[in-house]
């Protein structure tokens, strides 16, 4: 099926009313990615490739955190003259592997000025022996450091800190620089952020609530991208809330999130009034 963070997370973007652009390489044969984005509104800037980057997923058990990823081809890296012109309030980095796109990317977007949001399986992940497996990522504070929020899920933050618990986990990524770590898991997602004035770091988070699982796939990509969008005018105790929403909702189907607003705003309402533990 159509995937990759730009598309997931794009389809949120659009949906919210938001102005969005999107920076993608991919093959011809895939443009009909773009003409979808194109006819939500979104502003498309596609470089033609050889190859789409195209991945294979397996859920060996009902735990979602749990998976195999097998790439089975790649588009070329990005390059610096893709961003060099484009402005906006922030920008989310999305890569499937490392290399895709090169540190030197990440800093020239923090050099900008707004909002870096960056998931780490772009950088963490590596392929070896025809699969992609995380190799621990040893330069990550060279990256790390432009990072404003930075997106990792349970697994990955263990493989990231050696830490079982997500909460101390998340407070040792922020040590690298990041102002905000959002990690999502199987039962929902958390934000660690700096608080009120006076606070050294706190803890939001809010529950996923889907009536199935039949999406697990862009779970992540829509969450970062609906937290981050939601941020542009909200507390992180408000957004990570209505992330929680859309991401409950984009579950119940396969693909990106294509249910109407209303939906999403009745059950962040919901979800506000329970009362998330923080």
């Amino acid at each position: 099926m159509d995937g990759g963070a730009f598309f997931y997370g794009m389809n949120v973007v659009a949906r919210m009313g938001l102005r969005g652009a999107v920076v993608t390489n991919l093959a011809r044969e895939d443009w009909h990615v773009i003409e979808e984005l194109e006819r939500l509104g979104v502003i498309v800037f596609a470089r033609a490739t050889q190859h789409s980057t195209c991945l294979r997923l397996t859920y060996p058990t009902s735990n979602l955190d749990e998976r195999t990823i097998e790439p089975t081809s790649q588009a070329d890296p990005f390059t610096l003259d893709q961003i060099e012109d484009i402005q906006a309030r922030a920008f989310i980095v999305g890569a499937s592997v490392r290399g895709e796109v090169p540190s030197q990317v990440v800093e020239a977007l923090a050099a900008k000025g707004t909002w870096v949001a960056l998931d780490v399986q772009g950088f963490l992940r590596i392929v070896q022996n025809g699969t992609l497996i995380s190799d621990g990522w040893q330069d990550r504070a060279s990256v790390l450091k432009h990072v404003t929020i930075l997106k990792t899920d349970a697994v990955e933050a263990k493989l990231l800190t050696g830490d079982d618990d997500r909460y101390s986990a998340a407070r040792k990524l922020a040590a690298y620089g990041p102002r905000e770590v959002l990690l999502t898991h199987s039962g929902g997602v958390l934000v660690y952020h700096p608080g009120d004035l006076g606070h050294d770091g706190v803890f939001d988070e809010a529950p996923f609530v889907p009536k199935e699982i039949r999406g697990r796939s862009g779970r992540g990509d829509t969450c970062t991208a609906s937290y981050v969008a939601r941020r542009l005018t909200a507390p992180p105790r408000e957004a990570i809330v209505w992330a929680a929403a859309v991401t409950s909702l984009k579950l119940e189907a396969e693909g990106p999130f294509r249910r109407d607003l209303s939906e999403a705003n009745a059950l962040y309402e919901e979800l506000r009034r329970a009362k998330p533990r923080v």
